[in-house]
């Protein structure tokens, strides 16, 4: 089974948290990274934006994919979430195994 990553932007550290948490006890990621302190610049409702925002990466697999998405949209605090998701098409063997399990 193929994996994914998602990419999803948040606006504090706690919030990154909690989605987070709640992606992997729930078992649709296998893991989410937080990368703090990123700079965004956005247009929205008309108007060019610039925010402080932090990165989630979360990674899981092909049959978590719309569970990922509907989740996001559940329960971010933006009304519009950023919510990208990539096929993997290579990595450590491993590593992609590894995500299959944590996913069971």
């Amino acid at each position: 089974m193929s994996a994914y990553l998602f990419l999803v932007t948040v606006g504090n550290l706690e919030e990154g948290k909690r989605i987070g948490k709640i992606l992997v006890e729930e078992k649709i990621a296998a893991c989410v990274n937080i990368v703090q302190n990123i700079f965004s610049i956005y247009k929205w409702k008309g108007n060019i934006e610039e925010d402080q925002e932090h990165l989630l990466i979360i990674k899981t697999n092909e049959k978590k994919c719309q569970m990922v998405i509907q989740k996001i949209n559940e329960i971010h605090s933006y009304d519009t979430p950023e919510c990208i998701g990539f096929n993997i098409d290579m990595g450590s063997e491993k590593y992609l195994k590894w995500i299959s399990n944590a996913l069971n």
